[in-house]
């Protein structure tokens, strides 16, 4: 909150004491007017990509609560439909290869009629994990923000190759 305090103070003159800072930050959550996440190290985890075909015969009775289960955990970082034979499809993290097995191992026991197939891919190692602010500049230009992006170009302009949002910070 002190970080965030200084910039108050300096850019904008703002001064404020970092227990307020806080405070304005929490109305604000409790408002919805936005979230806060805990995006963590990278590094901390193994990360895999989990592939899953079903069986068709049990799959009215059987995808709503399987769904479910994998929206809820809390190890599924992203979970999407594919356009596949394995028709689910999520990245999940893990602290350990046997923590991940252990998952996997529970997830097969709990959810084995439904799924024909589950396969699973290590990732060793993660070369990239982050979003370019590129990517947003490209949804402003396509929602009707070119005149704010123009400001911001010239503003930035003179910055070197730093417009990552990185999640590794």
């Amino acid at each position: 909150m002190s970080k965030l305090r200084d910039i108050l103070e300096e850019e904008f003159d703002i001064s404020l004491s970092h227990n307020r800072v806080n405070e304005i930050l929490n109305e604000m959550r409790a408002e919805d007017m936005f979230s806060m996440r805990a995006i963590p190290n990278r590094n901390i985890f193994e990360y895999y990509l989990f592939q899953v075909a079903f069986h068709y015969s049990n799959f009215d009775e059987n995808w709503e609560r399987c769904y479910k289960k994998l929206l809820d955990d809390p190890h599924v970082m992203l979970f999407c439909s594919a356009d596949d034979y394995h028709e689910w499809q999520f990245v999940a993290q893990f602290a350990s290869p046997e923590q991940s097995e252990e998952w996997r191992h529970e997830f097969v026991k709990e959810y084995g009629d439904f799924i024909a197939q589950v396969d699973k891919t290590a990732f060793p190692t993660v070369h990239k994990f982050e979003t370019a602010a590129a990517v947003f500049d490209d949804l402003l230009r396509d929602m009707g923000g070119e005149e704010y992006l123009g400001e911001v170009d010239q503003q930035t302009g003179e910055q070197e190759d730093t417009d990552r949002v990185s999640v590794n910070q």
